[in-house]
């Protein structure tokens, strides 16, 4: 998702979110700073706004969530657009996510905490090209995230998926496979997904 410009609020709204505290914010101020836009992110110690949806990524993510949806055992549940914690300062919220599900809390919880994320997927848009090229990636895999899908938009307008794994010798991602018009893999577990359905309404 793209990043929107940042603006200061306006007196007796909302905290100037533009000039964060000494040392930046922490995973844990996205719980309590009031009047924060959904789907914020924290990416070292500062946030990061989104801008408005593609339809390309709106249907990109529906197909996502539902494919996974199908074949998802028992243990590990799907999330959409949820936060995940990498550390003090690092809170990204994925387009889509696998965790486990003994991770829950209940149904007040706003994040997940990495070593309970199997699966982060991240659509890329015009203005997030370098974080979910670069800079989520490496966060991503220092926190040990062990699988890593970015999802680009073909020159046929439909999906393609660049598969990652992390290597835990070198704590990076591998590229795994590119996948064009179907995706099907036997991990982190069996999942088959029709990604030409993505140009059906």
């Amino acid at each position: 998702m793209g990043a929107a410009t940042m603006t200061s609020a306006a007196p007796d709204s909302a905290p100037d979110w533009a000039h964060p505290p000494a040392g930046g914010y922490t995973a844990e101020d996205l719980d309590t700073l009031p009047g924060l836009p959904p789907h914020t992110e924290l990416i070292d110690g500062s946030l990061v706004f989104m801008s408005p949806q593609t339809k390309f990524h709106l249907r990109v993510l529906r197909l996502f969530e539902q494919g996974l949806l199908r074949t998802v055992p028992d243990h590990l549940e799907v999330l959409r657009e949820f936060n995940v914690i990498l550390g003090k300062q690092q809170r990204p919220e994925p387009d889509v996510m696998v965790a486990r599900a003994d991770a829950d809390t209940g149904d007040l919880q706003t994040a997940v905490h990495a070593a309970d994320a199997v699966l982060v997927i991240e659509v890329v848009s015009p203005e997030s090209e370098g974080r979910d090229r670069e800079t989520k990636p490496i966060k991503y895999a220092r926190a040990g995230i062990p699988h890593f899908w970015r999802v680009e938009r073909g020159d046929d307008g439909l999906p393609v998926v660049f598969a990652y794994a992390l290597d835990k010798a070198t704590g990076a991602y591998g590229l795994t496979g590119i996948h064009h018009h179907r995706l099907k893999v036997t991990v982190p577990f069996v999942i088959d997904i029709d990604l030409s359905a993505a140009s059906r309404r």
